[in-house]
C-alpha cells in the first residue's frame, strides 16, 4: 500500500515521503495513529500543492535574507567595553551588544543569528558571523574600543 507519511518516521522516512508498506502496517497502526494518509489521487494533489506553497514561502525567505546580506556586507559594528591597563576588557562582548550597535546603524538583526568567531578579551579588531538563512551567512567586522574614562 502506498502512504504519504505526515511526520518523520525513523526508519521508514521523512515527512511528505511517498513510500510503499504492507497493507495492515499502514491500516492497523499508521493511519490509525495519524502518522500518515493513504496515497489517494486527491492526496497527491493535495500534497503537491502544499509543497509548492512551501517552496514559495522559502524563496520570499531567502530573498529576504539575501536583500538583508547585501546591506551587511563590509559593515564593522564599534563596541565600547571597560578595560583594564593591559587592555584586557571587564567582563564579555555579547551578541545583544552587537545587535543594539547594528540597530544604531539601521539594520535589524535577531541576536540569536549571531555567532561571535573568535572569543573575545582584549581590544582589537574580530568578527562575527550572521546566519541569516541556512543558505546565507555574512560576516561583519567588530571593533572593541576602551571605554573613555569620564
Amino acid at each position: 500500500m502506498e502512504i504519504i507519511l505526515k511526520q518523520d518516521i525513523k526508519g521508514l522516512g521523512l515527512k511528505d515521503d511517498i513510500i510503499k508498506v504492507k497493507d495492515g502496517y499502514a491500516n492497523n497502526f499508521l493511519i490509525p495513529r495519524g502518522m500518515a494518509v493513504p496515497a489517494t489521487a486527491s492526496n497527491k494533489k493535495v500534497l503537491a500543492e502544499n509543497l509548492r506553497q512551501i517552496a514559495l514561502k522559502q524563496e520570499k525567505i531567502k530573498a529576504i535574507a539575501q536583500e538583508k546580506a547585501s546591506k551587511l556586507e563590509g559593515v564593522s559594528v564599534q563596541i565600547v567595553a571597560l578595560t583594564g591597563e593591559d587592555g584586557r576588557i571587564f567582563g564579555s562582548v555579547t551578541t545583544n551588544q552587537i545587535a543594539e550597535a547594528l540597530k544604531n546603524k539601521g539594520i535589524e538583526v535577531d541576536r540569536r543569528r549571531i555567532i561571535i568567531d573568535d572569543e573575545i578579551k582584549f581590544i582589537g579588531t574580530y568578527t562575527a558571523t550572521i546566519n541569516l538563512h541556512r543558505e546565507i551567512k555574512v560576516k561583519i567586522g567588530l571593533e572593541i574600543v576602551k571605554k573613555d574614562k569620564e
